[in-house]
């Protein structure tokens, strides 16, 4: 082994799975212990961590994401293939693994402790700090059969974090705690990260494996589909689940977006009317779902009954939490729209899509001046899905640009001065 603490050639691993079923001891003494399938969670997969870096492992549910850390951390044997580590081994897997329910919180953390290796005097001295990281000082002497799921989460990871590991493997059930432990278990992550701890990590969240991993490894279906910079890896990733989604739309017929039937009442006097909208992506095609950061458009279709002079067309923006996002129309006054009987659109032209990836309820309007033809609240439904791993909090993406200069307070040029 070079300088990587983890290095895994050729590697799978096979279950067999039971077809049917033998429930006595007869069954199973004259028909044998029953039929298998034989299932492989992983196939032939290679790959090297470098020592002091951290590794991300992303995919969809199924696809062997789990199996492999169990592998890596030494609970599973691989079928095939060789893995190699290089370190003391701390694992975060599964909710409440290697607690005993019948002992108290600081009971198992000499219990773990011993498991990952380290001597009763170390797990002493290291007492203190796990159990003021956890939080949970005033429960750390009753069993942990009382805890609940976030208080496993604070304490399991308390141990895994501060027993000083030099390969650390966390599963996604960080996600289990409160928003203020998440965070300072990230916290604690970056701070690993920075002393040299390697750290391998399963996560479905992208912008946390683009902002803390240097490189990633994505799993499908037990096979490799792509290893490498983490925002390669992510990207690559993103674009087949876009492309994945937007085929199912396609072959459903779900590329225009009809009313919502009896979610909303339709308000208005009814000479024209919205039928239904289609979003239109930046290849012209009508699409399931709009992309972050593209060019895009929003095609209204109308019924109108007579031939209106004056007409101003309105979209209102809501998030699924209920926040208002945007509400852009066509113009009043002279910018208004002079709308002939029949059938027809209006498309509304979108240079860089700003909002980040969500649900978006759509609210269309069609008036003029104070008179309301038609109006919708909340009738549509918009997919915004992200082309790269997002790691901007919030709703939308702020357009801008950043400068850096070296400059004393004194010297930073006021509002009239900024280029």
């Amino acid at each position: 082994m070079t300088d990587n603490a983890i290095e895994v050639a050729g590697l799978s691993k096979k279950f067999r799975i039971g077809t049917e079923r033998r429930d006595s001891l007869k069954e199973r003494f004259v028909r044998g212990s029953g039929r298998y399938d034989e299932f492989w969670a992983l196939r032939d997969i290679s790959f090297a961590v470098p020592r002091g870096s951290t590794f991300g492992l992303i995919g969809h549910n199924g696809s062997g994401k789990s199996t492999l850390l169990k592998v890596l951390a030494g609970v599973y044997r691989p079928t095939d293939g060789s893995l190699a580590t290089k370190g003391r081994i701390s694992a975060l897997l599964e909710l409440g693994a290697g607690f005993h329910g019948e002992l108290t919180g600081r009971e198992n953390i000499y219990l773990n402790g011993a498991i990952l290796g380290l001597t009763r005097k170390q797990i002493a001295a290291a007492m203190e700090e796990i159990i003021d990281f956890s939080g949970i000082e005033e429960f750390i002497d009753s069993p942990v059969k009382i805890y609940s799921s976030g208080m496993y989460v604070r304490l399991g990871f308390s141990i895994a974090v501060t027993v000083d590991p030099e390969i650390l493997i966390v599963d996604e059930i960080i996600a289990v705690g409160d928003e203020e432990f998440q965070r300072k278990c990230f916290d604690h992550l970056y701070e690993l990260r920075r002393r040299g701890t390697t750290i391998v990590v399963v996560s479905h969240s992208l912008g946390v494996v683009a902002d803390l991993c240097d490189r990633a490894l994505w799993l499908d279906k037990g096979l490799l589909k792509s290893i490498g910079p983490v925002r390669d890896v992510t990207d690559n990733y993103l674009e087949a689940v876009n492309r994945k989604e937007a085929d199912a739309k396609e072959r459903s017929g779900e590329v225009s977006v009809e009313t919502d039937g009896e979610r909303t009442r339709r308000l208005g006097s009814g000479e024209i009317r919205v039928t239904h909208l289609d979003f239109i992506d930046h290849n012209g095609n009508a699409s399931g779902f709009l992309s972050g950061g593209e060019k895009c458009m929003i095609r209204m279709h109308y019924q109108a009954e007579q031939e209106l002079p004056s007409v101003t067309f309105g979209l209102g923006f809501s998030h699924e939490s209920g926040v208002n996002v945007a509400g852009p129309n066509s113009g009043y006054g002279e910018r208004a729209t002079k709308v002939p009987a029949g059938t027809g659109c209006i498309d509304f032209h979108i240079d860089d899509l700003i909002l980040q990836p969500g649900t978006f309820l759509v609210t269309t309007a069609v008036v003029d001046r104070g008179h309301t033809y038609d109006y919708r609240d909340r009738a549509f439904e918009l997919r915004v899905r992200a082309q790269e791993a997002v790691t901007e909090p919030g709703l939308v993406r702020l357009p801008g640009r950043w400068t850096h200069e070296q400059a004393t307070v004194s010297s930073v040029p006021t509002g009239s001065e900024l280029p």
